[in-house]
């Protein structure tokens, strides 16, 4: 990719992360306009997605205090929330291991990332019911395992996390904000994770190559910024479901692209 594609490919994911549209989805179409996935494009969407973890913890940064000092401190209730947290990066690190090779293949897979965010459209659809009935400020233990469930399947592309997680959130009766607030947490250790794992490909890259993934990293970092606090207001006002629309056109849209 050029420097161009870097900086685009790093705005779109900074802007889709947060929003219930599959950034991972997003990435692989603009690729799939550009001709296709190239090397190092594992490595490049790591890159982008530890940009917007900056994002989060930046946003979050006083609950993420809040919760560090409880849990050196000992403190019950801090303990129990980052226990749920674990729990529910559980699923995620199960099938990401059980089955990387096939998931890595479905991102040059575009019939594939179309449907899947029609999927999605169809998962953001039923917050327009659930939302109003969600009123748990925290997630019960089981509720945190079926978030952690709706997140491994976001694993695959065209699938949204924020969208899934949200949405089996208030599926299981955790309020907008708190549901938000635990998606976008539990994302730290899932991104964090894939970073880990992205380690090994650092050696091989050539300079011109960290300068795109600087670049691309630079751009979702500061479009990322501005799109978690638009997420937030936007679930806060029980606008959430209208996503579903932009999903369905934007999926629908891609999979004739494709086939034509």
């Amino acid at each position: 990719m050029d420097t161009m594609e870097a900086v685009i490919l790093g705005v779109v994911q900074g802007l889709t992360e947060f929003f219930p549209v599959s950034s991972s989805g997003h990435l692989a179409m603009i690729q799939s306009f550009f001709g296709g996935r190239e090397t190092g494009g594992v490595l490049f969407e790591v890159v982008v997605h530890v940009a917007t973890l900056f994002a989060i913890t930046f946003f979050y940064r006083a609950r993420i205090r809040e919760l560090a000092t409880g849990f050196v401190s000992r403190n019950p209730a801090a303990i129990e929330y980052v226990g749920k947290l674990a729990v529910a990066t559980l699923p995620t690190v199960v099938f990401g291991l059980a089955a990387r090779s096939w998931i890595e293949a479905q991102f040059s897979n575009p019939l594939f990332v179309g449907c899947t965010l029609l999927i999605t459209g169809g998962i953001v659809a039923t917050t327009r019911w659930t939302t109003p009935k969600a009123t748990a400020i925290v997630p019960t233990w089981g509720a945190a395992l079926a978030i952690g469930l709706a997140q491994a399947l976001a694993i695959l592309p065209g699938i949204s996390r924020s969208g899934s997680t949200v949405a089996m959130a208030l599926a299981v009766g955790v309020s907008p904000l708190a549901a938000a607030e635990f998606s976008f947490l539990m994302g730290i250790i899932a991104i964090t994770g894939a970073a880990v794992f992205a380690v090994p490909q650092l050696g091989g890259i050539e300079s011109d190559v960290w300068v795109r993934l600087g670049l691309g990293g630079g751009a979702a970092l500061v479009s990322g910024l501005l799109a978690i606090s638009l997420f937030v207001r936007t679930l806060d006002r029980n606008l959430f479901h209208y996503w579903a629309g932009y999903c369905w056109l934007v999926g629908g849209g891609f999979l004739v692209w494709t086939l034509m």
